[in-house]
């Protein structure tokens, strides 16, 4: 097909900005191509991006994709209303052969090509940022400046780093070589070498309903920049981001001269399992997937033909042992508690608290001061209902209230929830973190048959303040449940040398990502792409990081061409 979007375009539009990417991801410095403050996008984007929205609403979703042999969808916001928007449902039969077809033309164009392409498709995504974070907003509940930041320019510089890795990773072998071995008198042996990225074959992404984009774009544009074609599976109560994605990928490949069934939607029909489906094709070589252990677990044993990257449950912890700015510490704890009612796979949920108490710049306070304390902050924080859903959103499913309403019988409640009204949305689900007092005695969590709660991920704004015996008692915890669920973060307040060395080689021995004394604007639960890794790829929780070599070196393999003598 003809290119609209020719080489020598892409390059003067993207090559400086994947110049700048490359240079990020060496220095790790702060860099970030995507405005996250909504007025960078112009006076009428709120307002267009809302309209966008709206327009989608109640109609289908043409993606005129090879393969669709029904249409589906079922999506309610978070927020209360039906979105009634339907999606092509996929026949695998007629789909993936397509997508196959479509790799080798995207194969040979090689991975700078590739790479400008991706940055084509996340330039027309941050241009609807507004819009995306509408689709964000109603499909994971999350408030709207979380979703328009956290769903659009986070999610897009997350993308932008799994592009970068690939063509570093890509690039690392040259494309061709002069080979001369020589031979004493007699004449060198002399070979011209060709190197060529070759994708493995069709990556299929599992979208989660927490974090559509945040999550998908790093597996969706890590598989397209090394060559794969990608099918991407959404959560079938966040189908909308994806599809959004998927189509504008499309659009993109075509006016780049490239086959749009490079990239594909898949949505299932109620209770019907496609994911599984598809796992098991033996087109498909690659998957990416965020959601829950037991089906991370299922992808992991029974797609034996695929390189499986999951992100699953995990039991994230801070050791509170000390600090030198109690009031900075409680703020951020209660920050962090309460962003997106506690819905991130880097929300804390363990608290581990000598039951001795700590020492503070503000004099010594007891275990029970700290949680009552924790507790009043949090109160303060949510106390105002339009801070309070700007910062806690909408639960996301039934399940999550379950737990919250549940968490009363695990122990004393230090800190109930409390049901929040939003006056634009009376319909949605608002609730404000609960904090239950444990006690974390060794002979409670020693032993296979211990089941203290907190031993287990309780997904949601449900958080266990354990009080232990020592700082050692903490740490020796903290590996426990690290080495048994996995955690996606840790983090620890202290001012003891020793203390800080004990958690720190437990963090590095159990492969976690470790925050120390967070007491201002920066988060245990928030990750900055280009210099922070998500996740590490070396405990329960995730068996890989976002975003490093690894992530994207596996995607591809190098196939070497020998030919006799040397080119002229």
């Amino acid at each position: 097909m003809a290119a609209e979007l020719t080489a020598a375009q892409l390059r003067e539009k993207h090559r400086t900005t994947l110049d700048q990417a490359l240079e990020a991801i060496r220095s790790r410095a702060y860099w970030s191509p995507h405005p996250e403050h909504p007025k960078a996008y112009g006076e009428t984007a709120p307002a267009d991006g809302e309209a966008a929205f709206e327009a989608l609403r109640g109609k289908r979703f043409d993606l005129d994709q090879p393969g669709t042999d029904d249409w589906t969808g079922a999506e309610v916001s978070p927020y209360g209303i039906a979105l009634n928007i339907t999606y092509p449902h996929p026949d695998p039969d007629v789909l993936l052969p397509a997508m196959r077809a479509a790799m080798p033309a995207w194969r040979d164009a090689g991975p700078e090509i590739r790479a400008l392409v991706c940055l084509e498709i996340l330039s027309r995504i941050s241009a609807r940022t507004h819009e995306f974070a509408q689709a964000v907003m109603h499909t994971s509940g999350q408030a709207f400046m979380m979703a328009f930041q956290a769903g659009g320019p986070h999610a897009q510089d997350r993308g932008l780093e799994a592009v970068t890795y690939a063509y570093a990773e890509q690039t690392r072998t040259p494309d061709r070589a002069a080979w001369s071995k020589p031979q004493g008198k007699r004449d060198p042996l002399e070979l011209t070498k060709t190197f060529k990225a070759v994708p493995r074959g069709v990556a299929l992404l599992i979208g989660c309903n927490t974090f559509p984009t945040w999550n998908g774009y790093p597996g969706l544009f890590a598989s397209l920049a090394t060559g794969n074609a990608v099918v991407v599976k959404p959560h079938p109560r966040a189908v909308l981001p994806l599809a959004l994605t998927v189509r504008v990928a499309r659009e993109v490949l075509a006016e780049a001269g490239f086959s749009p069934d490079l990239v594909a939607l898949a949505v299932d029909r109620p209770d019907e399992g496609l994911a599984k489906t598809l796992a098991v094709r033996p087109e498909v070589r690659i998957i990416d997937y965020t959601g829950s252990t037991e089906f991370g677990d299922w992808l992991e044993a029974n797609a034996p033909q695929a390189q499986v990257h999951t992100e699953k449950a995990g039991v994230n912890t801070v050791v509170i042992d000390s600090t030198d700015d109690y009031k900075g510490m409680l703020g951020n704890l209660a920050f962090s508690l309460s962003l997106y009612s506690g819905q991130m796979c880097t929300t804390p949920q363990n608290l581990l608290i000598p039951r001795d108490g700590i020492s503070t710049d503000a004099g010594p306070k007891s275990y029970d001061d700290v949680v009552a304390d924790l507790a009043t902050a949090v109160d303060k924080l949510l106390g105002d209902d339009a801070r309070a859903n700007a910062l806690l959103g909408a639960i996301v499913n039934p399940q999550v209230k379950e737990r919250i309403e549940a968490a009363s019988g695990l122990g004393e409640v230090a800190l109930p929830s409390r049901a929040v009204t939003n006056p634009d949305f009376p319909d949605a689900t608002v609730r404000t973190p609960v904090l239950v007092k444990m006690d974390g005695a060794r002979k409670l969590w020693e032993g296979a048959g211990a089941d203290a709660p907190y031993l287990s991920e309780c997904f949601g704004p449900v958080s266990f303040a354990v009080a232990v015996d020592s700082p050692a008692d903490a740490v020796d915890l903290l590996r426990r449940t690290t080495r048994d669920k996995g955690a996606m973060t840790v983090g620890a307040y202290t001012t003891s040398a020793e203390v800080e060395k004990l958690v720190e080689e437990a963090c590095l021995e159990e492969c976690a990502q470790l925050s120390l004394n967070l007491t201002g604007g920066v988060y245990v639960n928030q990750t900055a792409a280009f210099s922070d890794f998500h996740g590490s790829g070396g405990n329960p929780a995730a068996n890989a990081a976002l975003c490093d070599g690894a992530f994207v070196a596996n995607r591809f393999r190098t196939v070497e061409v020998r030919r006799p003598g040397q080119e002229s």
